[in-house]
């Protein structure tokens, strides 16, 4: 089994942050960003959110939450998605996750995610990686994603509540089927990516 990603800078004695996003492809909600420091060499159980069902990742969600050093959820609205563009949104959900960090990191690990003024957000030494699939290499991420899937699936499950109709609750507002129709049906609601494709022609 490789060493994860972290293993040289914890080796080094480097306070390490991992960063991930949740929500940048769907139609409707915010994108979500998490920050985790992990305190050193683990092992640790977390795994690519997107490899776990819902109840694991509610699991590893308080397990990241009681280990983690430090960590920090930001968020960027619908409306900053569709000011903005997704990629610029989530640069901002990733910083402003970065800025709730105490102590700061020393380096900088992200799931293919090339952040600008990233060193604003570090203290000296400071490093960046940004390899594909980290979540699936760094346990830092790793835990990174669960925290941002988890807040976003909360926000959209109770969104369903305010607009029911879409299957927020289990769509999470990405392009299902459901959510195509719900969209012909009763058209878009104020939390919509209108600048998304299927938003402009519905």
């Amino acid at each position: 089994m490789e060493p994860p990603l972290e293993a040289e800078w914890w080796a080094m004695g480097l306070r390490v942050a991992g960063v991930d996003e949740a929500g940048r492809g769907a139609w409707a909600g915010p994108v979500v960003a998490a920050a985790v420091i992990l305190p050193g060499p683990g092992p640790y159980p977390f795994a690519d959110s997107k490899a776990l069902s819902p109840a694991q990742r509610e699991a590893l969600e308080v397990l990241a939450r009681r280990t983690a050093l430090a960590f920090g959820i930001g968020w960027a609205e619908a409306a900053e998605v569709d000011q903005l563009g997704i990629l610029e949104a989530t640069h901002r959900a990733a910083l402003r996750a970065l800025a709730q960090l105490h102590p700061k990191p020393h380096a900088l690990l992200t799931d293919y995610l090339h952040l600008k003024a990233w060193r604003d957000y570090a203290e000296a030494p400071s490093y960046f990686r940004s390899p594909p699939k980290a979540d699936q290499r760094s346990p830092s991420v790793a835990a990174a994603s669960i925290l941002a899937k988890v807040a976003r699936d909360r926000y959209m499950q109770a969104l369903e509540l305010r607009y029911p109709g879409y299957g927020f609750d289990r769509n999470k507002g990405y392009g299902t089927p459901e959510h195509r129709a719900a969209l012909r049906r009763l058209g878009p609601c104020p939390e919509h990516r209108r600048s998304f494709a299927p938003l402009r022609r519905a």
